[in-house]
């Protein structure tokens, strides 16, 4: 049934890139654990052992706390169509910011998102896979458009306000820092 791997290969990325959406787990030492389902056009295998997702704004930032406090990270595929297959991805993840150095370096991997929030770079230590016999049959519709036409909308200056209002702590009351991470925190003080 299950088998574990030190690093992707083949088939699991080939897998992988076939998914239209996928699932990460983190938490802190204590407090609540958050598990988010996430789409669009929004992950990236880098290599056997590293990949890079980028967040949007919503409406929590719970991803953005935990690592702050514990760097661990779940990601999970499961298959919803074709051969029954879950494959996690497990590792130590890192958050980087419109303010670090690399955020140009991986942001230009992805197709521009209005509400661009973080990028996760993971490392994977290990990968399983298992059968995923009891996952539902779904049909792939579409991609839901509602978040980016919401970011549109918004413009920069509504999501920095937005991240002010909504994305500064998680539910356990930890700290984000996204405004002064992302380099916004001067122009949403007024």
């Amino acid at each position: 049934m299950g088998k574990q791997f030190s690093a992707m290969i083949p088939p699991h990325i080939e897998f992988i890139a076939q998914q239209k959406m996928f699932f990460v787990a983190t938490a802190a030492a204590d407090g609540k654990v958050n598990l988010s389902p996430k789409g669009m056009d929004s992950f990236r295998v880098l290599n056997q052992q590293q990949i890079v997702w980028l967040n949007l704004t919503g409406s929590g930032n719970e991803t953005a706390a935990h690592l702050k406090q514990n760097s661990r990270m779940t990601i999970m595929f499961c298959a919803f169509e074709g051969k029954p297959v879950i494959l996690r991805l497990y590792g130590q993840a890192k958050a980087l910011h419109r303010g670090d150095a690399e955020w140009q370096q991986y942001i230009e991997l992805f197709p521009e998102q209005a509400g661009a929030r973080q990028l996760y770079l993971l490392d994977i230590d290990m990968v399983q896979s298992s059968c995923g016999m009891s996952v539902p049959f779904y049909d792939f519709v579409a991609q839901r458009d509602d978040l980016a036409n919401w970011a549109s909308k918004q413009g920069e200056q509504g999501i920095k306000q937005y991240w002010a209002k909504k994305n500064q702590h998680s539910l356990d009351g930890v700290a984000t820092d996204i405004l002064s991470l992302s380099g916004f925190a001067a122009d949403t003080e007024n």
